[in-house]
């Protein structure tokens, strides 16, 4: 279990790596970029939609109160759940939860327990105040961690093609496996015995539009 939890913040970031760097590399051969660039300053070639998403993809930790519609969160789990795994295993677990009651009682457990974080100017839920939340969950014996990157990514992708923001999450996960209060919250996911919650992604509607962070193009090479 300790192995799950300290894999759940970094894992997720696994496919944002290869599609972003597979990206850059493009772009990179087509200007002769070979510095550190900002995601946003990198245009589709042709409006191409995938690049866009890619490109414009930010990590939202505000979200307006709006709620997420259901058909979207639909279509988003739907493009998870396409994504590759090794021999089509598809080694995860999807749960999306977008009742209040359930986001606010866990919220309340965190709040006893962090009661300065819910001090700060603006805290609504331990979500970012994410209207919806998607958890991951993969196999205990360690294996999927991989596939279910990816699966995260094909979800952040087709949430920003929807207008939506995302945020993957490992900080509340962690809190959610290591009290004891949240376990009836942990069991309402409905994991099956060899699965466990490994991270989460918070869904919403943008309350911020935060700046390209800088990527480094030059630890992108073409092997001749």
């Amino acid at each position: 279990m300790k192995t799950l939890k300290n894999w759940a913040f970094g894992l997720c970031l696994c496919g944002t790596v290869g599609l972003l760097g597979t990206s850059l590399s493009a772009c990179g051969a087509q200007g002769g970029n070979t510095g550190a660039v900002k995601a946003d300053t990198v245009e589709a070639d042709g409006g191409n939609a995938v690049i866009e998403a890619i490109m414009s993809r930010r990590s939202i930790r505000k979200y307006t109160d709006q709620p997420v519609e259901r058909e979207k969160l639909e279509t988003i789990v739907q493009c998870g759940i396409n994504a590759p795994s090794g021999m089509n295993q598809q080694p995860w677990q999807v749960r999306v939860v977008d009742d209040a009651d359930y986001i606010n009682g866990l919220t309340d457990i965190y709040k006893k327990a962090n009661p300065k974080a819910a001090e700060e100017e603006g805290f609504k839920n331990m979500f970012r105040n994410a209207t919806a939340v998607i958890f991951i969950g993969s196999p205990k014996n360690g294996g999927g961690q991989f596939d279910c990157g990816l699966l995260g990514e094909n979800m952040v992708l087709a949430a920003q093609s929807l207008g939506l923001g995302t945020c993957f999450l490992g900080g509340p996960v962690r809190f959610m496996l290591d009290n004891e209060e949240c376990a009836p919250y942990v069991e309402r996911l409905q994991f099956p015995e060899d699965y466990a919650l490994l991270y989460a992604i918070a869904v919403g509607y943008p309350d911020e539009s935060p700046e390209a962070k800088p990527r480094d193009a030059a630890k992108v090479k073409f092997v001749e």
